[in-house]
């Protein structure tokens, strides 16, 4: 009982230093060059509008406003005590000033994808690690440390300048069409590449190989995090970057799987610069996933269905465990079963199936086109030339992902793939 009331006071003690260190010089604003650049205050310096919980709909976790903070209370864990932005954000500078109680940890997790089939924010969203080092009470890796991208890349430790716990420091995060950069009171401590062969080698052999979905999304909400101890935020602001589209991609290079990921037990394999995929013994569900998110994009294939043609192009879809990938499939299947239609993998099902008319379209036996257009709320497809479906949802334009060939399961089924082309909108 000592030891917890001692724990308690201390806990209190440290709130109070932070809590009474917040006052003084006007924060919290932007200046008129600022709001001329598009800068804009994620928190007013009075109130916590704009926060709520992850993967919530209003703000219960241990945080809130106090002489002119964003404050963590200091009692959330690894499973709790982070809050999010309510909007999403893609390509941004983003700027703040923090401070920590002595042998403190938090963090600034960007990218962050809120469904509940993620617990945590970290499993989707990297992390600008926030850690008073010289006091932290437990061992520590170097990934584990200030400033790093957290488990990913390390920054440069001789343009490490931080000013000891109770003091502000000030970070800054630069997301720019993939191009990352991490810096610290003024100086730049790190530099990246995000979704390269070396980004994905980091990703898969490390503390993420068991994340699937980890640094993938290519926009997000802000997350902060209490993480156990008081920590305090100000001067949160963030000035969107435009997005560079129109990005051309071959996505099978008629070689072997490079760019994509496989999930479950059924064989694909590149035979004759041809993208083959067969049902295995287990005769289940199989996936081939790309390793990147796509968005919004205009889609080109070529299938020619063998055996059973059953298959089917996931969109904007992720990965869960027990291999099932999670998102909106444009039918591929024999004729008469709405090849070009869009199915939902959880949930509603059919959302729209081809006229009956428009079954005669597919080739059976030999190569059919397919496009598949994805833009914002809408989704439009084409088999060889012809429109089959156009449908706008709102729950479609809210997700994001990968695209993924399936295999469907009960056995018997092949299908070739050949030409898979997309430019990004």
């Amino acid at each position: 009982m000592k030891k917890n009331i001692s724990n308690w006071l201390a806990v209190g003690a440290a709130s109070l230093f932070l809590f009474s260190a917040c006052t003084g010089v006007k924060h919290n604003t932007l200046t008129p060059e600022e709001e001329a650049e598009g800068w804009q205050l994620l928190f007013d310096g009075k109130t916590m509008n704009g926060w709520k919980d992850y993967n919530g709909t209003s703000l219960t976790q241990p945080w809130h406003a106090v002489d002119g903070c964003l404050q963590a209370k200091g009692s959330g864990s690894d499973g709790s005590g982070y809050i999010v932005t309510e909007k999403q954000y893609e390509n941004f500078e983003l700027s703040w000033d923090w401070k920590l109680t002595k042998g403190g940890n938090s963090g600034m997790i960007y990218h962050v994808v809120e469904r509940p089939q993620f617990k945590t924010p970290y499993v989707t969203g990297p992390e600008y690690q926030l850690l008073d080092v010289p006091n932290f009470q437990g061992e520590l890796e170097d990934w584990q440390k200030l400033g790093v991208d957290y488990a990913m890349h390390l920054p440069d430790q001789s343009k490490m300048k931080v000013n000891p716990y109770g003091e502000w420091n000030n970070s800054k995060i630069v997301f720019d069409n993939g191009h990352v950069e991490h810096w610290l009171n003024g100086e730049k401590i790190l530099e990246f590449e995000a979704w390269t062969d070396d980004w994905h080698k980091r990703k898969n052999s490390g503390k993420w190989a068991n994340a699937p979905e980890y640094g993938l999304a290519k926009k997000g909400v802000i997350c902060l995090q209490d993480h156990g101890d008081p920590a305090s935020f100000r001067n949160i602001k963030i000035k969107e970057l435009p997005r560079k589209a129109g990005k051309e991609i071959d996505l099978f290079n008629g070689v072997d799987l490079a760019g994509w990921e496989a999930y479950g037990t059924e064989k694909w394999y590149v035979k004759d610069g041809l993208l083959v995929c067969k049902s295995g013994p287990d005769k289940k569900y199989g996936y081939l996933a790309t390793r990147d998110y796509y968005d919004d994009f205009d889609l080109t294939l070529e299938f020619k269905q063998e055996a059973d043609g059953n298959s089917g192009v996931f969109i904007r879809s992720f990965v869960e465990k027990d291999v099932k990938v999670n998102g909106w499939q444009v039918e591929v299947a024999p004729k008469n079963h709405d090849t070009g239609g869009i199915y939902e993998s959880y949930g509603r099902g059919w959302l729209v199936q081809i006229p009956d008319e428009k079954e005669n379209i597919l080739k059976e036996g030999d190569w059919n086109t397919m496009r598949i257009k994805v833009q914002g709320n809408n989704v439009q497809t084409w088999l060889n030339g012809q429109e089959m479906v156009n449908i706008n949802d709102e729950k479609i334009g809210a997700g994001q992902g990968r695209i993924a060939l399936q295999i469907h399961d009960g056995g018997g089924i092949k299908v070739l793939w050949r030409n898979i082309k997309v430019k990004t909108l």
